[in-house]
């Protein structure tokens, strides 16, 4: 039995949030670059808080400690989206890939732009899991170790190829970024991406239908459902036409609202990999 409490509202709660701290964080990194410093100041003192907030909320197992966890993690989350988007911590190599490289060659040059990035957040999933460790609610821990998986995944897709590369929502100094993407076709990693985030999707709404009502199992279990349910619909916009401005186009300033009308630069396209 679907329960308002257990299941359909950490579904609404978390699908706000998305929308929303999506938006911010949009918002925030496609300002001027004077206002980068004020962003990663007010990011790294939410994503501090958040830290605090996961460790305090993993000694307890009540619901409200289970959304106060799962919001922490997301402060954590967008700090490290905000020290990315806004370059301070990307990577080494800030600069398109050079012309005519492929294989191990391209893979190392699309590492180096985001290996600063993803070292972080590797470190960081080990810290709360090594914080949580044990714990009664490891909802936190668990929430950014999902999130790092879903965008680990997204990142790899992109470098192998999918149909759609819209990224609107990119800030211009990262522009670079998009000649390391692979050529627009659909892809059997990206099926099966696809398929493996539902499977999991799946398994975390077994999950949710069993737990007591009301518990904070019940609620845990459908934030990561929801999560998981989001990561696949990310995953399907790389295959469909989507644009990212038809969700956050209030987040993006009127020059990147207005981009799709100017004719993009094409991205240096590897077909052999």
């Amino acid at each position: 039995m679907v329960s308002w409490s257990g299941h359909v509202v950490p579904f609404i709660v978390t699908v706000a949030v998305w929308f929303i701290a999506t938006g911010l964080v949009a918002w925030a990194d496609n300002r001027e670059r004077a206002t980068f410093s004020r962003s990663l100041a007010i990011g790294g003192a939410g994503g501090i808080a958040g830290l605090i907030v996961i460790l305090i909320a993993s000694q307890s197992v009540s619901v409200l400690a289970v959304y106060v966890a799962f919001i922490g993690a997301l402060l954590v989350w967008g700090w490290h989206e905000i020290g990315f988007l806004t370059g301070a911590s990307a990577g080494p190599r800030r600069v398109p890939i050079a012309p005519g490289v492929r294989g191990l060659e391209r893979f190392r040059q699309a590492s180096a732009t985001v290996m600063h990035h993803e070292v972080a957040l590797a470190l960081t999933a080990l810290l709360l899991i090594s914080l949580s460790w044990d714990a009664p609610n490891q909802i936190g821990a668990t929430v950014f170790v999902l999130m790092f998986g879903l965008r680990l995944s997204s990142k790899i897709n992109l470098f192998v190829g999918v149909p759609n590369t819209t990224t609107e929502m990119l800030p211009p100094h990262l522009d670079y970024l998009k000649t390391y993407f692979g050529a627009n076709r659909m892809t059997v990693l990206l099926v099966l991406s696809i398929l493996a985030i539902m499977g999991l999707a799946a398994w975390f709404a077994v999950l949710a239908i069993s737990a007591p009502v009301g518990s904070a199992e019940m609620v845990g279990a459908s934030l990561l459902f929801t999560l998981c349910v989001l990561g696949a619909l990310e995953h399907v916009f790389l295959a469909l036409p989507f644009r990212d401005g038809m969700l956050w186009g209030w987040a993006l300033p009127a020059r990147r609202r207005e981009a799709p009308l100017a004719a993009p630069v094409p991205p240096i396209r590897n077909d052999r990999t």
